[in-house]
């Protein structure tokens, strides 16, 4: 059974819509967000300077904008959480520490990625 509602191009004006909504919500309100959007802005280009290759380089953009995709997901949790309530909660507090260990997985790897071809194409160390 079809959910009720937009399909077809009304629904992909309105789903594009409501992603630039959030995408501008997360640069006025996350501060994170602006950090590592602007980070990544300027490691795309370097990705073509440290990477041996089409494959190399794109796998360097993709694992750097994994981190931004994450943070809109760990910034989203943590508005679900804040609109439930103020008070703490144990479960609120292990929502938004999983949230936050996920963008420092992404960081972590993103940093292990981009030392490793790093060291390996411009320092030859291994």
């Amino acid at each position: 059974m079809a959910k009720p509602g937009n399909t077809g191009l009304v629904r992909i004006i309105k789903a594009t819509f409501y992603s630039i909504q959030g995408l501008r919500s997360a640069w006025r309100h996350e501060a994170a967000f602006r950090q590592e959007l602007i980070l990544m802005l300027v490691l795309t280009p370097l990705a073509f300077v440290v990477g041996q290759g089409l494959t190399q380089q794109l796998l360097l953009i993709m694992v750097g904008w994994l981190v931004v995709i994450v943070e809109v997901l760990n910034s989203a949790i943590e508005a679900v959480v804040d609109r439930i309530g103020a008070e703490h909660h144990e479960l609120s507090g292990r929502a938004k520490d999983l949230g936050s260990a996920a963008v420092f997985l992404a960081l972590a790897l993103n940093l292990v990625l981009w030392v490793g071809m790093a060291g390996r194409n411009l320092l030859h160390l291994w």
